[in-house]
């Protein structure tokens, strides 16, 4: 194998990825996802669609086909086309395609029991498609469908259908393991035997994904020979979807000497459009394009990438156009928030940072993760905590919201060392909380602030399942403002009201003085 060798990279998502279950790309999708994959980055070829589909694939085949031709790209746009002279062939030119991968059967099995045909005739009727097809300028490449069952099973008829093409005026003989069953063992040895016989032919391997070996058997097909992958992006299509342009990409560059000329950082962008078109989420552990795959959870991990990036790897996210994060959880420690601090520009003293860490560690402990946008909003929070001395806090509660009937909570507070109970129900889980509440200081004498305003939202470019923080707008001679964080909506509001029953508690506040110590930093920190 020379070191140099290219490694042509033909990405099929337009026509096989298509085949995903659910996925259908508008025509005028089909052209910005072909726009993105030859202009962005620069794949070898693109296969668009399947011949005598729709008057949908037509139409955007024609799209591609205008667009291709004006920018010097029509040999590099390619259409399945099927041995069935003249009419693959006259969809390709109403069309506007010059390049038809025309399907034959590459098995036995499927020759004997789908055509029902012997090898002569299905020979025959290969030579008249490709015949037609060059007398009407349109180049040709060849599948051999069900190649792999055809090697494992009737190893005779498909080499001699191998060594039949090797006679026509074809470009490539493609290669698919159509069902997604080799072994990377098999992949290598059939190869092995094919470049060995056909040296001097152009092969292409079309991995599927079925036993997740997809990248695993390309890797052994480059290594052995073979020209060219089809790939798609996602790995979408039929079934378990095909081997993922993204993964390939980064296996041949880092495992091989081999050159390929795809733009791999470009490859998060297409990805995240095509995920858009096709409706088929990625994964969040899907490798190179998911959405944790360079984010480091432990913060055993932090601490080493702090010291001498003892935990990088060569999938160096900045290599796809994107960045390395640390998450904020219950295991991810003081490194990771020190590693996000600085992306923020934030630095914080030693205990604040030991009390951040803390709430991360609950938050945690309650939902999957916090986000570096979260982060400012729980040093608010926790800042603010720490600003209040906390006289007064919920020892307890039971809520209770059932369908047809009101919401009612039980509900301990402990105010100075002594605890109070009260029950309510009202029309909310929160309005029920207020009420119990304010039993508790109705018997003690004592009026609770006025809610004017309750605003509850997710920090911008934070997670639904970390936190939501509520604020609320209180009068008591004057306005102010408490807050408070937790992944549900209602415990969030509770914070918020037990930091200004604090508040007004701590201070002692005259509604008839113009100025008091209300004013001072307690309050102007809790209203921040």
């Amino acid at each position: 194998m020379k070191a140099n060798r290219k490694i042509e990279i033909m990405d099929t998502t337009l026509r096989d990825g298509e085949q995903t279950s659910g996925v259908s790309f508008l025509p005028s999708e089909k052209l910005q996802i072909a726009k993105l994959l030859l202009d962005e980055l620069k794949v070898d070829r693109i296969e668009v669609a399947s011949a005598r589909v729709s008057e949908g694939e037509l139409e955007g085949v024609q799209k591609i086909t205008q667009w291709a031709s004006q920018k010097g790209y029509l040999e590099r746009v390619e259409v399945l086309g099927f041995v069935d002279t003249p009419a693959s062939v006259n969809w390709l030119l109403e069309a506007g395609a010059k390049v038809m991968n025309l399907l034959t059967k590459g098995s036995l099995n499927h020759l004997t029991h789908q055509l029902k045909k012997k090898q002569e005739e299905h020979f025959e009727d290969i030579r008249k498609s490709i015949q037609h097809a060059r007398e009407n300028q349109i180049s040709v490449n060849v599948y051999l469908e069900d190649w792999s069952n055809g090697m494992r099973n009737s190893q005779e008829y498909t080499l001699s259908l191998i060594e039949f093409l090797t006679k026509q005026p074809v470009q490539r003989i493609m290669l698919p393991d159509t069902l997604g069953l080799l072994s990377p063992e098999e992949v290598k040895e059939y190869f092995q035997m094919i470049i060995a016989k056909f040296p001097d032919a152009h092969f292409d391997f079309h991995a599927h994904n079925d036993y997740d070996l997809s990248v695993a058997n390309v890797m052994e097909a480059v290594l052995h020979g073979v020209s060219g992958i089809h790939t798609t992006i996602n790995g979408l299509g039929e079934r378990a979807g095909n081997a993922p342009l993204e993964s390939v990409i980064a296996v041949i560059k880092d495992f091989t000497e081999l050159e390929i000329g795809v733009q791999e950082q470009k490859i998060f962008r297409v990805s995240k459009l095509v995920e858009q078109f096709s409706g088929q989420h990625i994964p969040a552990n899907k490798p190179v394009v998911g959405e944790n795959v360079f984010t480091q959870t432990a913060g055993i991990h932090a601490d080493g990438d702090n010291k001498k990036n003892l935990y990088f790897n060569d999938l160096m996210p900045e290599r796809f156009g994107r960045q390395r994060k640390y998450a904020l959880g219950k295991t991810s420690g003081k490194a990771n928030i020190l590693k996000n601090l600085e992306e923020l520009g934030i630095s914080l003293e030693k205990e604040e940072l030991a009390r951040v860490t803390q709430r991360i560690i609950e938050l945690g402990d309650k939902k999957e993760r916090v986000t570096t946008e979260d982060l400012p909003y729980i040093i608010s929070d926790v800042l603010q905590n720490n600003s209040i001395s906390k006289n007064i806090s919920i020892e307890g509660y039971h809520m209770t919201h059932s369908k047809g009937l009101k919401p009612t909570v039980q509900l301990r507070m402990r105010i100075h060392e002594k605890t109070y109970d009260a029950s309510a129900t009202g029309d909310g889980q929160y309005d029920s909380f207020m009420r119990a509440l304010r039993k508790i200081y109705k018997s003690m004498g004592r009026e609770l602030p006025k809610l004017t305003d309750y605003h509850v939202s997710i920090p911008p470019g934070g997670k639904t399942d970390a936190f939501v923080e509520t604020v609320i707008t209180w009068e008591y001679g004057k306005i102010f403002k408490t807050k408070g964080l937790d992944p549900d909506q209602t415990v969030a509001a509770m914070m918020a009201t037990e930091k200004m029953l604090n508040i007004i508690e701590s201070i002692n506040y005259n509604p008839k003085q113009e100025e008091s110590t209300y004013y001072g930093n307690e309050y102007r920190a809790a209203a921040g």
